[in-house]
């Protein structure tokens, strides 16, 4: 053993002395060879106890948290295959005594569960495609574009972030009805086509790229939409993806929206037909109803899964710069 330790000492000592000073990088690498390195943790710094205990009893908090978050997702799946009589039985029974599989049925013959996705399927789906598409095309000239006013007009265009929808809803409802495409889906999609968090979020990100980049497009003749296209919008992707999740998530799950405007049945939403199945506290069946909540939580959930890497990427990337 001590030969060898000895074998990889003479090693080290020769591969640094080629290329470093050998210094500090021996001392390094013969306490490797050692096993004397002190262990550190993914981010570099050395593992002390004290790190060590702090690491795990935030550890301990993430998994409370994520449990307080999951156990009522896991309840209401649960509860959808319980009769509807069993669903707030006292005390509470997690697991059902006969599972009920005839509720995905019933919810599918019931109702018209297949039109509701059908709607909501293709609001989530226009309605991010121009949320995104508008929102990175204006970030694009508020972050490389310098015009008089730009940062005044960005930071007022923002600010409308912070005005609550119920303040011009009204006002909103009655252009609508006169441009005549209340009670369309159309409503919706032009309600939520543009969005300022959008153009936020992508700005923030664009200004991580460098601007030389861009400016070396232009010497080679790119247009400003060039540039747009080819440059900023691939370089882009974790930011994009982050959009369209947050976008998409938020159109599927939106409720007054198609409350206010889509009165016709056969424009219902998931969510807005789902509301239908209670009519009052003491006559609602229950597990039918979260059959259908379960349904509408699917796509949602394998959406997040495929895209959180870039969403998590995304949101990160984008406040470094602000």
């Amino acid at each position: 053993m001590a030969e060898q330790q000895q074998i990889e000492r003479d090693a080290a000592d020769r591969l640094v002395s080629d290329f470093t000073p050998p210094t500090a990088a021996v001392r390094s690498l013969r306490k490797l060879a050692d096993g004397n390195e002190p262990k550190r943790g993914p981010d570099g710094e050395k593992l002390t106890p004290a790190r060590r205990i702090g690491r795990i009893l935030m550890y301990i908090a993430l998994v409370i948290f994520a449990i307080g978050l999951l156990t009522p997702f896991v309840w209401m799946v649960l509860s959808s295959f319980k009769s509807s009589n069993e669903v707030f039985s006292v005390p509470i029974k997690w697991l059902p005594e006969t599972w009920v599989w005839q509720n995905y049925v019933d919810i599918w013959t019931q109702s018209n569960m297949l039109v509701w996705i059908r709607n909501t399927l293709f609001l989530a789906v226009v309605v991010t495609f121009l949320q995104v598409l508008t929102g990175s095309f204006a970030a694009y000239g508020f972050a490389r574009m310098k015009f008089r006013g730009r940062d005044v007009l960005f930071l007022l265009y923002v600010g409308t972030i912070a005005v609550p929808w119920q303040s011009y809803m009204i006002p909103q409802f009655i252009m609508l009805s006169n441009f005549k495409v209340s009670n369309t889906l159309w409503s919706i999609i032009l309600l939520q086509a543009f969005g300022a968090f959008g153009v936020f979020l992508m700005k923030q990100f664009y200004e991580t790229i460098p601007e030389e980049l861009s400016e070396a497009a232009r010497l080679d003749g790119l247009s400003e939409y060039a540039i747009w296209r080819k440059i900023m919008l691939p370089l882009s992707i974790p930011a994009l993806a982050s959009l369209t999740l947050l976008t998409f998530v938020n159109t599927w799950n939106d409720y007054l929206g198609p409350l206010i405007y889509l009165r016709n049945p056969d424009l219902w939403t998931i969510q807005l037909g789902l509301k239908g199945f209670v009519s009052n506290l003491f006559d609602t069946n229950y597990a039918l109803l979260f059959a259908g909540l379960t349904i509408s939580v699917i796509p949602i959930a394998i959406i997040f899964l495929l895209g959180q890497k870039y969403f998590v990427e995304g949101i990160a990337t984008s406040g470094l710069k602000g």
